[in-house]
């Protein structure tokens, strides 16, 4: 008889909290979706969204926008960077990060990473001397964090702006500090994938007045920055509202209303999603020739995915287990592909790009695979998907499987 195949669904989020359900609903029947569209003496729901995420993340200033791609686009614009800038960045992230320094005009020069999935500082600093660049962009793809005290470090000595960007790391600390508080930026999303759920949208966060003060007026305020619920003072905007262009990039009520009540659960999420990342790296970590990334014990990290390499892997070996492991209804992703599969890619199909040679990322790409950990999953479902992924490796190394 046929070894029954995994049911569970990789893509399938929890429901938005009821709280959620019936806050959209009365708005709904208000009409007012806008952010700007308050009655009189009302304060938004994207504003108070703003407020309580700012106290959260324990920055002065947050922004709330229509995505985490948004937010990067404009910090790098209030940041200084112009078109024609070099912007250094991880070559081991997703499209919408280089997307972002393409989009207003820079070109992104991509860092080496470490078998870690971490940005290699040393390279870091050699491509910042070679290229003049002033600004790095620094994905914490897929959760992983640097070490963030050597970066800030690097980035001091080489005269780098760093910009976060923390779509993977909402909640993630480096000896207790969070994630996004480090650079003078930090970027966050709401995406449906993410560690909160709109659908889309973002936020932006600084304790910088002048840089938020510019974001308000490039995300689209005209001239009601004064009902944002976590904005600088009103004399901060007196000269810049006048030299900002305004790129309409608001998130709307009905996204607040649904994005509220999952920020008063998200730390019990984050405990959640650290429970189930941890049992299956214990599953993963003892199978053969399995390698996991390392965790540095400063490092509090948000397991919604975990990540592991099989050093060796050829490609067609890589392909075949990808496909071992859909015939048995886990579903990996794989960064080694030549060319990008849904959400996966990587540096070499970036043709908006200069191409670049970056051996190490690419070795490492190569044998590197990755599944998501929705908080739909159950403990027991990590123990069925180590024994499904074990099975995929045995047919690998069958004689009828080998590569």
């Amino acid at each position: 008889m046929a070894e029954m195949r995994f049911t569970g669904s990789f893509t399938q989020q929890e429901p938005i909290p009821e709280e959620g359900i019936s806050a959209a609903l009365e708005l709904l029947r208000t009409g007012r979706l806008h952010r700007y569209n308050t009655a009189p003496g009302e304060v938004s729901l994207t504003a108070r969204l703003e407020a309580a995420y700012a106290e959260w993340q324990g920055a002065r200033y947050c922004l709330a926008l229509a995505s985490g791609g948004q937010a990067m686009q404009i910090a790098l614009r209030a940041c200084g960077v112009r078109p024609g800038d070099r912007v250094l960045t991880n070559a081991f992230t997703l499209a919408p990060v280089p997307g972002a320094v393409a989009a207003i005009g820079a070109e992104a020069v991509l860092v080496e990473i470490t078998e870690d999935l971490v940005i290699d500082l040393d390279d870091l600093a050699a491509k910042a001397r070679a290229s003049g660049a002033r600004h790095l962009l620094l994905s914490n793809m897929r959760g992983h964090l640097c070490d963030m005290d050597r970066l800030m470090q690097v980035a001091e000595d080489c005269g780098l702006t760093v910009i976060e960007d923390c779509a993977h790391t909402m909640g993630a600390k480096w000896n207790g500090r969070r994630s996004g508080n480090f650079g003078p930026m930090g970027c966050f999303s709401t995406q449906t994938y993410k560690h909160m759920n709109s659908g889309e949208g973002g936020f932006l966060t600084t304790d910088d007045p002048e840089l938020m003060a510019r974001a308000i007026i490039m995300s689209g305020s005209y001239m009601l920055y004064e009902r944002h619920g976590a904005a600088p003072a009103r004399e901060v905007f007196e000269k810049i509202r006048l030299e900002t262009p305004n790129m309409s990039a608001r998130m709307d009520n009905l996204r607040a209303a649904i994005l509220l009540p999952q920020l008063d659960r998200l730390d019990d999420a984050i405990a959640r999603w650290n429970a189930l990342h941890d049992r299956m790296a214990e599953r993963l970590s003892a199978l053969p020739a399995v390698a996991l990334p390392h965790r540095p014990e400063p490092e509090f990290y948000v397991g919604s995915s975990i990540q592991f390499r099989l050093p060796g892997l050829g490609a067609e070996a890589a392909r075949q287990l990808v496909a071992e492991a859909a015939a048995r209804g886990v579903e990996l992703k794989w960064f080694g592909a030549s060319e990008p599969v849904g959400f996966t890619s990587n540096h070499g199909s970036w043709r908006y790009l200069r191409a670049q040679a970056l051996p190490r990322t690419d070795a490492i790409l190569s044998t590197l695979f990755d599944m998501r950990l929705p908080l739909t999953f159950k403990p027991a479902d990590c123990d069925a998907i180590a024994h499904h992924l074990d099975a995929a490796l045995a047919a690998l190394r069958s004689p009828e499987g080998a590569a």
